[in-house]
């Protein structure tokens, strides 16, 4: 049971019966491996005391007896000044983990989008005089904006001049491109 320790300076330091008599009575009052290098002194390190305690195959130590009643609750030396508020008058928000570099959230006040006014009416587009413009007739120069049923007689295409990158006119670009937030609005109201 002589089993040699090494400490940081490469100096070998024996483990006597004293010793290790010492060390399992001080293990067992629940001292810590830190406490018990302290202890034993003459270059012996925590990590020393760790191993032979496992190489001793010691239990657990005795754990300090507890109170069955609650602790009071710790009282800082600055009071919140409303519940939920933190002493600098912001909310404390929930954490998780780490939370020393963890950034608070200011409240701010957004203020809400005015609605949006209604669009005005737009005439109709009324067909070219020259009649109707038919598949065969489209062109880039054309207004691509359907009319009618495809399965009737009277089906045809706007025909006025589009806008530019697009394939509609004005009057037709405006229904087809609505922005999402305009149908949002309309949808919500």
């Amino acid at each position: 049971m002589n089993d040699t320790i090494i400490t940081a300076g490469a100096e070998k330091m024996p483990w006597t019966e004293e010793r290790v008599e010492l060390l399992k009575k001080l293990w067992g009052d629940g001292l810590s491996a830190s406490q018990i290098a302290a202890r034993l002194g003459m270059g012996v390190t925590r990590n020393a005391v760790i191993g032979k305690v496992h190489r001793l195959n010691l239990s657990g130590r005795v754990q300090a007896q507890r109170s069955s009643e609650p602790r009071a609750p710790r009282k800082s030396h600055r009071e919140p000044s409303a519940p939920g508020m933190r002493p600098s008058g912001t909310p404390s928000m929930p954490t998780a983990g780490a939370t020393a570099l963890k950034t608070y959230a200011q409240p701010q006040a957004t203020p809400r989008a005015a609605p949006l006014p209604e669009p005005k009416p737009l005439r109709l587009v009324d067909l070219p005089k020259d009649g109707r413009i038919t598949i065969l007739h489209l062109s880039d120069k054309t207004c691509k904006w359907p009319i009618g049923d495809p399965q009737h007689e009277d089906f045809c295409f706007c025909g006025h001049s589009p806008r530019d990158g697009s394939p509609y006119c004005e009057y037709h670009a405006r229904i087809a491109y609505q922005p999402a937030q305009e149908r949002r609005m309309r949808r919500a109201g």
